[in-house]
């Protein structure tokens, strides 16, 4: 039976790591080759994008998707680890209204700097920012550029909790956002809960739980697996004739202008690769080279004689 290869979405349970998930999940589908294209914290529920097969070697890829999220701000509290899992540090007396709130939103959308919190997978000279944090070490961390694309607020049933809904890049830490907007406020703030609703264009209402994941037949699980090209479903599409596909599997760099039509792409571009007979293949890149602009593949899913297996 050749192996199965391809993505799942989970919606991970509150209490658990992603960790815990991926193990799961090797159990589920028997195979040891699963990994995640982005971690949840345990406190954190939602949508984990779960690569199976030969599909996990496109995580390193993934990594800066857009993503979507629904979280709890809790304002007037600040803690350690900038959630309410952590030590507080502080507490307000007295909050702002909302409308003081949705005010200062602004100055969070678009491209913003933020600095990763302690309590984070992020490694400095080696070492992981969260196992120095328990251990009650600080380090100075550099701010990072991100992005957010939207953010919006409503009123919740307490009165010290706000319901935020955020779209942003990769690598946004949204408890950190929670406590710079209580910072900007000026009575401190945490996170409270957090949901991932969409990452990557595969949203939370696709995704299965993993009791309904153990509830299923081996078969059943693995029609429930996406083609690996879903990954990659905002790229465009490049078809390759027999003898460039073959070229390109050799590791070679298709030049554009022997291709027709010629597609309109640019330095830097990538695009999925597609075979005449096979369909994709492949992740490609526009690169400049000696003879001008080509694309090679920069990550190779099938090998020719395996694509026709099930993915």
């Amino acid at each position: 039976m050749p192996e199965l290869s391809g993505v799942l979405t989970v919606n991970k349970p509150f209490g658990v790591t992603s960790h815990d998930v991926v193990n799961r999940i090797r159990r589920l589908y028997h195979t040891r080759r699963v990994g995640h294209t982005g971690t949840l914290d345990p406190m954190a529920t939602g949508v984990l994008v779960i690569l199976i097969g030969r599909a996990a070697k496109a995580s390193e890829y993934l990594s800066a998707d857009r993503k979507t999220y629904r979280a709890r701000l809790r304002l007037g509290l600040t803690t350690d680890s900038e959630d309410i899992t952590g030590k507080v540090l502080s507490q307000a007396e007295s909050l702002p209204d909302f409308s003081a709130l949705e005010a200062l939103l602004p100055r969070f959308r678009g491209k913003i700097l933020q600095t990763p919190p302690m309590y984070s997978a992020l490694k400095v000279n080696g070492q992981k920012l969260v196992d120095l944090a328990r251990k009650g070490i600080t380090v100075e961390r550099r701010a990072r550029e991100i992005e957010i694309f939207s953010l919006e607020a409503e009123p919740t049933e307490r009165a010290d909790e706000v319901s935020l809904t955020v779209t942003c890049s990769g690598g946004t830490y949204i408890r950190t956002l929670c406590a710079d907007i209580g910072s900007a406020l000026g009575c401190g703030g945490c996170m409270a809960a957090l949901e991932r609703t969409e990452t990557g264009g595969f949203p939370i209402e696709g995704a299965h739980t993993l009791e309904e994941l153990e509830d299923l037949s081996d078969e059943a699980r693995a029609g429930l697996l996406l083609d690996t090209e879903s990954l990659f479903a905002d790229l465009s599409v490049l078809t390759l004739p027999p003898f460039f596909e073959h070229l390109c599997r050799s590791g070679c760099e298709i030049y554009l202008k022997k291709l027709k039509p010629q597609p309109a792409l640019s330095c830097g571009d990538r695009v999925r690769l597609s075979g005449e007979r096979c369909g994709f293949f492949a992740l490609g890149e526009v690169g400049e080279y000696d003879g001008g602009l080509a694309v090679k593949a920069i990550k190779t899913f099938f090998p020719l004689d395996q694509k026709d297996a099930k993915e």
